[in-house]
């Protein structure tokens, strides 16, 4: 076939000679090839759709949805949510689950505490050591999976459920708030504006250059592809592994502190299983791959944010939140057919 003859070919669904596409037309036909071939794309639309939608309904002003104030709540809620899916996404790549960060993140908080005001630590001496308590539950999460063989899921459900016996123990079940002292750290942690939420955008970015530029990202997805062709090629997959699982102990813990500081108050009973639930769900609504092998930050983000805006938008337009949980079943659900419809589709396209 000559080369005009090629051009002109409808079938290769090119213009005919003489009739050359406008270049704003290749350019949107570009911009919506390369979209498509992005998982994060399907959740991008909705949360646009989600915001212009809450944000037409509700009221005008500084009560609404787009309102100054409520966009700080809204910050609010995502923040913790994006900080935590950042870590159950790498672990969920590498083919494991965390399911005690919520745990962490109720403890976290308490341990702080006592340092300060019962044995005078200094604050930001009492934080180090509250994230280092979230390190090391991560390090024990890691030695039981990794190196005893247990599933990560039984694992991380043991020592949620004994955190959450410590925390209650130790605390009597009974609130707290931030020593004055720790304040004005406090502040710039948590209790002050979009705080949280410049934290979490800046986590993700550091996630996200270090899941897709580096060789810990690389090994990572190795890790949860094929774990023993991993180990054939040189991974330390359990290296791999423990790194993960002591970052989500620290993250967890991170948000704790966070949460108590933007509250101020410390509650036992804050934190839990929703933390890590929404987290999960952020993740696996973002595209990432509940059996390992792939995943993607911004998604998780983008995952985060969705969560978030229905969340903050039912309070906004004044609309019963319990038949959020459906809501968050069902999008779990379309997300999961589409990243698999997506997948089927990505792989009959590079097969032709």
């Amino acid at each position: 076939m000559s080369d005009t003859a090629q051009r002109a070919d409808p079938a290769l669904g090119l213009p005919p000679p003489g009739r050359p596409t406008p270049p704003a037309l290749a350019a949107l036909r570009r911009g919506l090839a390369f979209a498509g071939k992005q998982r994060e794309a399907t959740v991008l639309v909705v949360v646009v759709l989600l915001i212009v939608y809450f944000g037409f309904i509700s009221s005008a002003g500084r009560g609404s949805f787009l309102g100054s104030v409520n966009l700080v709540n809204l910050s609010q809620v995502a923040a913790p949510i994006m900080i935590i899916a950042v870590a159950e996404v790498m672990l969920l790549i590498c083919g494991e689950i965390d399911l005690s960060p919520g745990f962490v993140y109720s403890f976290a908080p308490f341990l702080m505490y006592f340092l300060i005001t019962y044995h005078h630590f200094p604050v930001i001496a009492a934080i180090i050591v509250s994230l280092l308590m979230g390190l090391f539950v991560g390090w024990v999460n890691g030695f039981l999976t990794v190196t005893l063989g247990l599933p990560s899921f039984i694992t991380t459900l043991g020592t949620g459920f004994a955190l959450e016996g410590i925390t209650l123990s130790t605390s009597n079940a009974t609130q707290a708030s931030p020593p004055t002292n720790s304040l004005y750290i406090g502040s710039f942690l948590g209790n002050n504006g979009y705080a949280e939420i410049i934290w979490a955008v800046v986590l993700v970015a550091i996630f996200h250059v270090i899941l897709v530029r580096t060789r810990w990202g690389l090994h990572t997805v190795a890790a949860g592809s094929n774990q023993l062709g991993a180990r054939e090629a040189g991974i330390n997959v359990a290296r791999i592994k423990y790194g993960n699982f002591m970052v989500s102990g620290v993250l967890g813990a991170f948000v704790g502190i966070q949460i108590a500081f933007q509250t101020n108050v410390i509650d036992p009973s804050a934190g839990g299983y929703q933390p890590m639930f929404y987290a999960v769900a952020a993740a696996v609504i973002g595209g990432t791959a509940m059996l390992g092998g792939s995943g993607t930050i911004i998604g998780a983000l983008l995952g985060s944010v969705m969560l978030a805006v229905l969340t903050n938008g039912f309070q906004v337009i004044g609309i019963s939140a319990y038949p959020l949980d459906i809501i968050f079943g069902g999008a779990i659900l379309i997300a999961m057919i589409a990243n698999i419809q997506l997948t089927r589709l990505r792989s009959a396209g590079r097969r032709r």
